[in-house]
């Protein structure tokens, strides 16, 4: 990321100069910035150690050094996302008074950069050293998800006037100012990027503060021409009780606007949690088009809380939860938990309270419980009075959670495959679900009539909420077209050989609708590769066959003009694209199928183009880790708390700023490599 910092010398005169790159200030004591001036100008960010090493004065990690500052820069640019100006341009010469000069015109120039060219709020010349700390401390603030009074705390102001001391802490008035600056770049940014994008999913995330306001998080994911996922914030508000129905589609048409962006570039919107679902997703369906999906972390939820909504379970549950209380509060008994843990070393082990909008933590309250049970019991015989203040487990309730933790792991581990990064889209959730349904059906084949309960129920939701039994449903599912379109899920394996047929065909059907609106400019996307010949020498059967090909395409283009033209000349190579695929080996699961598509997009570029819409729908709103995680985020704790004036700036560069510089450089790699 170009960061606008610059040589603090610059402005000095030749005197002052020689004195610093002696290593001393004005009044002649010494520091240990300026050491080695002679040298390349990374040197102010580093001290040496010997011959072979040096320590970076950022985050003091010791490098390797042998005579080149290569390594130096790198670590600068990638770790702290300094790319001075003057480190990008200077080489390693000694500083003579030539240099100087020369140095001053890079400043000049610095200081005629533009927001367009950078990410980065541009940095004033006359107070390089003040310029940088306001930089990172405004940093700090997006990064860490800090509130903008944070420069008022007195802690801050204690160690940034024993680090600086003539240094002034903006106010945060200063910083807002600031903030709004940054995230405008920023916004011009994404915005051309969002440009490039062949379709966009919206997702659409609905979260409550510390102060129970709740506000709306919206979020655009696309797969771009370089097959990279890519998920950007556009715009976090505060949602009013009082909004109409049709809030939600307003809401999101505006800000598409916002960023330049039609209706018509949204292949579909996923919501978490919905109030209303069904009408949301129709009046979203009939007044925009856009296709709604639910969150799979949210669904998954709504069926296992219907699966554990059996007596038996919830009486147990109750009674395991007054367990934990009473560890909690009692310390005598926690006191007493804990010196039998300690006594076969153990204390690792810990009680864990559930949470109702996580099933998860009901699953760690159980498996704890059944780890710690001979210890429970014992200090509960231990204390007469605790027995008496909290009900134990029975003999069969003990049994019954025994049981039910196999069943619960199994989704749980379906879960953790889905946080893994290879399976973020939507194309292995079908699968996952599919298996689900099987194995806790296995599992409760010989398992007590409260287990079996259960798993029905569990199973039922699923086979209900996805539609797994419904044949249209499932044909018209975007999960299950993206999990053919997932060159490790192709064979769709859980589908029946009738379903798979019929599939195809309504693949096959759609690659068909898609090349029919191309447009002209984009037509050539789609055509084969010429087989024909560039140069001359065709015999005369060939010249013969050219003159029939040559009479029968000009009454063609005739027909052409009253009818236009005939769909069927380039669908034969559509579907061939189609039918290699379907032929084409098996991926390992392990495998990430954005890295196969790029490798092979040029072997399939139509079903690529469907590929680029479908995988690009991820399985959960937000990310799989804070969508299945048993506890609450750094990030959902700490945007809590973060004041509304300036939240959605803050939220904005904290999504946005690392992920656009990434795809910068990414390009800027790439484009050096070509030449």
């Amino acid at each position: 990321m170009v960061f606008n910092t610059y040589n603090m010398a610059a402005n000095l005169g030749p005197a002052s100069r020689r004195k610093r790159e002696k290593g001393t200030n004005h009044d002649g004591t010494s520091t240990s910035l300026y050491v080695d001036r002679r040298k390349s100008k990374v040197w102010n960010y580093y001290t040496k150690l010997g011959d072979a090493y040096v320590e970076c004065n950022v985050c003091k990690k010791q490098l390797s050094f042998h005579n080149s500052t290569t390594t130096m820069r790198e670590h600068l640019v990638r770790k702290h996302s300094i790319r001075d100006t003057l480190l990008s341009q200077l080489k390693d010469d000694q500083a003579s008074e030539s240099d100087y000069t020369a140095q001053e015109s890079v400043v000049k120039r610095s200081r005629q950069m533009t927001p367009e060219n950078s990410l980065y709020h541009a940095a004033s010349c006359s107070e390089p050293r003040t310029d940088m700390i306001l930089e990172l401390v405004l940093e700090m603030i997006f990064r860490d998800l800090h509130p903008l009074s944070m420069v008022k705390d007195k802690g801050f102001g204690l160690l940034i006037g024993y680090l600086e001391p003539s240094f002034t802490l903006p106010s945060p008035v200063q910083l807002s100012s600031m903030l709004w600056h940054r995230y405008n770049v920023v916004k011009q940014h994404l915005e051309h990027y969002l440009q490039t994008a062949q379709a966009i999913v919206v997702c659409v995330e609905f979260w409550v503060s510390q102060l129970s306001q709740t506000y709306l998080t919206i979020m655009a994911n696309f797969i771009d021409g370089e097959w990279r996922r890519a998920r950007c914030i556009m715009e976090t508000q505060q949602v009013h009780e009082n909004k109409a129905e049709g809030y939600l589609g307003e809401k999101l048409y505006a800000v598409l606007s916002e960023f330049g962006l039609s209706n018509k570039s949204v292949f579909c919107v996923m919501h978490d949690s919905l109030q209303n679902t069904a009408a949301n997703s129709q009046q979203l369906k009939n007044t925009y088009g856009w296709t709604s999906l639910c969150c799979a972390a949210h669904t998954l939820h709504l069926c296992i809380k219907a699966g554990l909504d059996v007596e038996q379970v919830q009486e147990a549950l109750s009674t395991a939860r007054g367990i934990v209380r009473y560890f909690q509060q009692d310390a005598k008994a926690t006191c007493s938990l804990n010196s039998k843990l300690e006594a076969i070393n153990k204390t690792k082990l810990k009680l864990v309270m559930d949470v109702g909008s996580r099933w998860i933590t009901t699953i760690e309250m159980c498996e704890s419980l059944l780890d710690l049970k001979w210890a429970i019991m014992s200090v509960l015989e231990e204390h007469p009075k605790g027995a008496a203040a909290v009900h134990n487990l029975a003999d069969h309730q003990w049994k019954l959670l025994q049981d039910l933790v196999p069943v619960m792991r199994t989704i749980k581990i379906a879960t953790s495959f889905l946080r893994e990064e290879q399976n973020v889209s939507i194309s292995s959730l079908m699968p996952c679900i599919h298996g689900i349904v099987a194995a806790i059906g296995q599992q409760s084949e010989e398992a007590s009539s409260v287990i079996k309960t259960v798993v029905g129920n569990i199973r039922s939701e699923l086979t209900r909420r996805w539609g797994i039994s419904e044949d249209e449903k499932v044909l018209e599912s975007p999960a299950v077209i993206a999990s053919f379109l997932d060159p490790r899920f192709k064979e769709m394996r859980f589908l029946s050989p009738s379903l798979r047929s019929e599939l195809h065909k309504r693949v096959k059907n759609m690659l068909s609708q898609v090349f029919n609106h191309q447009s002209p400019s984009a037509t050539h996307f789609w055509m084969p590769s010429s087989d024909y010949k560039a140069e001359g020498g065709e015999t005369a059967s060939q010249l013969s066959a050219h003159k029939d090909r040559c009479s029968s395409t000009q009454s063609q283009s005739m027909y052409d003009i009253l009818l236009g033209k005939d769909p069927t000349e380039s669908m034969p190579e559509i579907h061939q694209q189609l039918e290699n695929y379907i032929v084409e080996p098996l991926c390992k699961r392990s495998t990430n199928p954005l890295d196969w598509w790029k490798s092979n997009e040029h072997r399939f570029p139509a079903v690529a183009r469907l590929s680029r819409q479908y995988l690009a729908v991820p399985a959960t709103a937000v990310l799989p880790d804070q969508a299945f995680a048993a506890s609450e985020s750094t990030l959902e704790h700490r945007r809590a708390v973060l004041a509304p004036e300036n939240l959605d700036q803050i939220l904005f560069l904290h999504q946005n700023f690392d992920f656009l510089e990434s795809m910068r450089n990414s390009n800027e790699a790439r484009n050096r490599s070509l030449h």
